[in-house]
């Protein structure tokens, strides 16, 4: 680092000894009246009872924009999320700021307008999956991958808060996908690295590191950049990003990159004001002592044009069987009247919701990948009775003609926790969605003398909300 960085190695080392900036994005989908205004008022409206994490004092709830997100802003403390209803219902995203920058570089290279087949090919735990849908279409679909099954559940998690229908969970080996040939608009590869930009927040980095993993990361991302560059479609941009500071894995992969294939490198508009340093061979790196933000590289890439494999779609997914037409009407009624939407049942019986317009790309995947998950999971039919599911009540899909009712915070924090309060005798009957501040949170079934809640076990706040 005092190699690359000279005079300015002493400021960098300041940097990393002062607290780690917290920053959130919020739901463009998700974003209410109030919010809005109390955001231009330079605050953020979060609930009255959260605290600053470790410590008992109120949190700061000033903001100030980053400058490379136009819903995005650093908080001046960090509260405990765990406790905020908002979060809870996806109505933001904490975030590291740096890795923001990714939405920008999608806005200068693509052509947002026009459906697109986007994939994010190390995924989890999801910040710059909700991120790109938050810009796509809803024509558009995106692809989130994670290699590593395990962290797939906390991935599906936060796309299923983020809301958006247009999405498929694959899990799946970068090699894997690079069956899909010349079929991706955009590809994201966040390649595991060797995590020098986040020493200052993880500890367990720094005992991780040494110049033979930094050799290895190198050696590992080229693997998975070679995959993901088969998989992009001609004219097509790769986005490769890490989140290190070291040549060997950022500059050394992009000479290797316009080396080995046939791509071009893109340069970006960046304001010298956002403190982003161009680096020798194209790449754009977050340094902390220039921004608020951690480490962070970018490059961006074109694939340069040519003819592209063509891939027909089977007739019908592997085990997906469409929902019978007796059902349909009655599935179909929680939904969006404007949600343009195909039935499947799971062999276990769940009720999916795929957008119309995207079948096809559906039995694509399905054909040439093992583990993935599509749409929305919207419930499950018992009998006669529809089931919803706790997707359904996050998405966007969802009716806003069924009913629901608002909660305070106290009642919003021990729905959250999964327990259950006397509901007043004017709350509506049967299946209904518990809100808080206009958001959704979940189900709530309510009967003459008391409520189910049905908040999935698995979501359910765990630690003391006094």
């Amino acid at each position: 680092m005092q190699a690359i960085l000279g005079d300015e190695w002493s400021a960098l080392e300041s940097a990393l000894q002062l607290p780690a900036p917290v920053s959130i994005r919020l739901n463009n989908n998700k974003l209410t009246a109030n919010a809005k205004q109390s955001l231009e008022a330079g605050r953020w409206t979060i609930a009255a009872g959260i605290r600053k994490q470790d410590s008992p004092e109120p949190v700061n709830t000033e903001v100030t924009p980053v400058p490379w997100h136009e819903l995005a802003f650093y908080l001046h403390d960090r509260p405990v999320f765990t406790l905020d209803p908002l979060f809870h219902a996806g109505a933001y995203y904490v975030q590291e700021a740096s890795s923001m920058f990714v939405a920008e570089a999608v806005r200068q290279t693509v052509s947002l307008d026009k459906p697109l087949k986007v994939l994010d090919l190390c995924a989890a735990p999801g910040g710059k999956s909700t991120l790109l849908l938050s810009l796509l279409s809803s024509n558009s679909l995106l692809v989130s991958n994670e290699v590593i099954r395990a962290r797939t559940s906390a991935l599906r998690e936060n796309l299923e808060r983020w809301g958006h229908p247009n999405v498929a969970v694959t899990s799946a080996e970068a090699e894997e996908i690079s069956a899909l040939e010349d079929w991706f608009d955009v590809v994201l590869t966040d390649a595991p690295c060797s995590g020098e930009g986040l020493f200052r927040k993880d500890p367990d980095a720094v005992q991780e590191w040494s110049l033979p993993h930094v050799a290895l990361c190198a050696a590992r991302q080229k693997r998975i950049l070679a995959s993901a560059i088969q998989s992009l479609a001609p004219d097509g941009v790769l986005l490769y990003s890490t989140c290190t500071y070291n040549r060997e894995e950022n500059d050394g992969n992009i000479a290797w990159i316009l080396q080995e294939f046939p791509l071009e490198l893109i340069s970006l508009k960046v304001p010298e004001a956002w403190g982003i340093v161009q680096t020798p061979a194209g790449g754009y790196q977050f340094f902390p002592h220039r921004l608020q933000g951690e480490g962070f590289f970018l490059a961006a890439f074109r694939k340069k044009s040519g003819s592209a494999v063509r891939h027909n779609p089977p007739a019908g997914f592997k085990s997906l069987k469409p929902l019978p037409k007796a059902l349909i009407p009655q599935a179909a009624a929680w939904l969006h009247p404007e949600a343009e939407a195909r039935f499947f049942q799971t062999p276990a019986g769940e009720v999916l919701a795929l957008p119309a317009r995207l079948e096809a790309e559906y039995l694509l995947l399905d054909k040439t990948l093992k583990t993935k998950w599509f749409g929305v999971n919207i419930g499950e039919f018992k009998g006669k009775d529809f089931i919803p599911s706790h997707a359904l009540a996050l998405s966007f899909w969802v009716s806003p003609t069924l009913p629901g009712v608002e909660l305070t915070e106290e009642q919003a924090l021990l729905f959250l926790k999964k327990e259950t309060f006397d509901p007043p005798a004017d709350w509506p009957k049967g299946w209904t969605l518990a809100r808080y501040q206009g958001l959704n949170l979940g189900w709530m079934k309510i009967l003459p003398n008391r409520m189910n809640n049905y908040l999935p076990q698995e979501r359910r706040i765990r630690m003391s909300v006094g």
